[in-house]
């Protein structure tokens, strides 16, 4: 990528980001409740609402307040929880993000672990009885909702079995081991709605891309089937794949919701549900702002990583 194509990109990911804190700035305007009584309580003198919404610039235009917001924001300042003790908005994300942050990575990481010597295996012979066990168990897995698998697992593993320990959560700082013991169920919870995703995307790829000339080339050549499908089918099947994982990836952060909430996890989920209950709309602001900005960065940087994939698709610039 040159010069040119580079500062082009940048200036559509400015502009995507911009975009997006402007969304997140109107849609959290919109859930309804008064900030002033959420931090006063009720049954106080109205002057003293009026007081505090003037303090805040609650009654300031939307575009001076967002202005206000925006230039705070571009200086590392979200604001301030409205909830006692008010601690910075900043310092809540700090402590939820790595837990989401973690399970997301853990849960796509197994997902993968499992999609890809199942998909390769389907595809191998498609229509195959093989092929078509595996199809049934991904469909299987699609009509399970993560709280329906999450309680069974819960009740299977740890509470008949006891192979892992009751819900709470061990900070990697604090205990490498017992953080990995706390967080792969929960992660395994996340990686059981995407394998089935994952498995069918990929498998459906490879049967078309064993199909074509260079790869019936490498098989005329007597080369072993698993060589040809690792070392010639596997990565120009992996497009549509990279770009699931992308959207997966910035969408499983704000989506932990149910799996946070099963497991008692302080996530990022459980951070907005939490602020939008109490009325806390700087929390939750910043919560969904940083999630969309993962989002954005993630699947810029999928975008990129289709030249690495395949050559073929870098664009040409003058």
């Amino acid at each position: 990528m040159n010069l040119r194509a580079g500062a082009t990109r940048l200036i559509e990911l400015v502009l995507v980001l911009f975009l997006v804190s402007l969304g997140v700035f109107f849609m959290v305007t919109l859930i309804p409740g008064d900030p002033a009584v959420a931090i006063l309580g009720s049954g106080k003198p109205p002057e003293m609402y009026e007081a505090l919404r003037q303090e805040l610039g609650l009654d300031d235009p939307f575009l001076t307040r967002y202005m206000d917001w925006l230039g705070a924001l571009l200086q590392g300042d979200l604001g301030q929880s409205i909830v006692p003790p008010q601690p910075d908005v900043v310092d809540r994300i700090a402590a939820a993000l790595p837990v989401s942050l973690q399970l997301a990575t853990m849960g796509l990481a197994m997902a993968l672990v499992i999609a890809l010597p199942l998909a390769m295996i389907a595809a191998a012979k498609p229509g195959g009885a093989v092929d078509r066990l595996i199809s049934a168990s991904m469909f299987g897995l699609l009509s399970v909702p993560s709280f329906l698998s999450g309680l069974l697992l819960i009740m299977l593993l740890v509470n008949e079995l006891g192979i892992f320990p009751r819900s709470q959560w061990v900070r990697l700082s604090d205990s490498f081991s017992g953080n990995l013991e706390h967080a792969i169920l929960p992660a395994l919870v996340i990686a059981l709605s995407e394998v089935a995703v994952f498995t069918r995307i990929l498998r459906n790829d490879l049967v078309v891309t064993l199909q074509e000339d260079f790869v019936l080339a490498s098989r005329a050549k007597g080369m072993p089937s698993w060589r040809v499908m690792v070392g010639d089918a596997l990565r120009p099947s992996s497009f549509t794949l990279v770009t699931v994982l992308g959207i997966s990836t910035g969408r499983l952060i704000g989506s932990t919701v149910v799996v946070e909430y099963l497991f008692s996890l302080p996530g990022m989920g459980s951070l907005v549900v939490s602020a939008a209950q109490n009325g806390d709309f700087p929390v939750v602001q910043g919560a969904v702002l940083v999630i969309a900005f993962i989002y954005v960065v993630v699947n810029s940087l999928i975008d990129l990583s289709y030249g690495l994939i395949d050559p073929r698709t870098r664009r040409v610039h003058a």
